[in-house]
């Protein structure tokens, strides 16, 4: 005796719960732009820190960037479906609703951001806010992404404005120190994504995003990857240049770029999952380190320890 069933009715689509609001906001990223934000305060004026003005920025620079984030992940929720790495994001799973809340929840946050950055400490601050979020959510995620293999170049400037709202928000200007820090967090941003875009390369070739130098040639990008790790050599003695950091700030800089170099170095002659890994691990701990470098700036310049260049 043949039985049938009828056919099982899709599940039906639930909304974003509020704890699917926090993945959301990228936390590891907002707060690595915050710590960003807080070196380009604290290299602006080492000799006085106003912790109230710190705050405001800390502040509203994380609104800011969870607001971005949020843009983000609803304009690539179609992509991020396509690939292992996002494919579990709250917005990729195709069992949420179209998400058009994240984008309100988004937009409403970043503009808080800047408008608050803008009143409370001053309107480069909140200019400098502005053209992180417009060159992370219209140049690299709108324009660049899908389209170029320059976009993570580009878009790189994005992780160095927090850097210019810092230096705004505690003198009123972008100083030429944290000029120089912004363009070394600039150089490390192709380094580090280009590290991971190596060790999943079949993943965004999958979802035709050009994420590579050039993308059907590996070999060229490694060396293109241990070149730009290079690059933060000169960029942490041009930032000692400028007379903004005590001498064993500068060294410590300059070696922990020195130390990229020779974790990314393997991927010249051999582009492998392991040698991929070892620089895309180390390159979050670097920019860490350099920003708690900085900080222990701040007490060196107070008691005088000169400056190296």
């Amino acid at each position: 005796m043949v039985t049938s069933s009828a056919p099982s009715e899709p599940a039906p689509l639930r909304p974003l719960g509020p704890g699917d609001y926090l993945p959301l906001a990228k936390p590891g990223i907002t707060a690595l732009i915050c710590l960003v934000a807080v070196a380009g305060f604290l290299l602006a004026d080492p000799r006085s820190v106003d912790l109230v003005r710190l705050g405001i920025l800390v502040a509203t620079g994380a609104a800011a960037s969870a607001g971005a984030a949020m843009l983000n992940h609803y304009l690539d929720r179609d992509i991020d479906r396509r690939m292992k790495r996002t494919r579990g994001r709250p917005l990729a799973d195709e069992r949420v609703g179209s998400g058009t809340s994240v984008a309100v929840v988004g937009l409403a946050l970043l503009a808080l951001g800047i408008g608050l950055a803008s009143v409370f400490l001053n309107p480069l601050t909140g200019v400098s806010i502005f053209l992180g979020g417009f060159t992370y959510v219209v140049v690299y995620t709108v324009w660049l992404k899908r389209r170029s293999n320059w976009n993570i170049v580009i878009g790189g400037f994005a992780g160095s404005a927090p850097a210019l709202a810092g230096s705004a928000a505690a003198t009123g200007d972008w100083t030429l120190g944290v000029l120089a820090f912004a363009l070394l967090v600039f150089l490390w941003t192709p380094p580090h994504f280009w590290s991971l875009a190596l060790l999943l390369k079949d993943d965004f070739a999958r979802a035709n995003l050009p994420m590579l130098p050039r993308m059907e040639d590996v070999p060229y990008s490694g060396k293109v990857v241990v070149v730009s790790a290079a690059l933060l050599v000169p960029a942490a003695l041009l930032t000692g240049a400028t007379g903004a950091l005590a001498w064993p700030v500068l060294v410590v800089i300059a070696a922990l770029g020195a130390l990229f170099v020779a974790m990314t170095a393997p991927l010249w002659t051999a582009v492998t999952p392991r040698n991929a890994r070892r620089g895309f691990i180390f390159s979050g701990p670097y920019l860490l380190f350099v920003v708690l470098a900085i900080v222990a700036n701040v007490p060196l310049v107070r008691a005088g320890i000169p400056a190296l260049l």
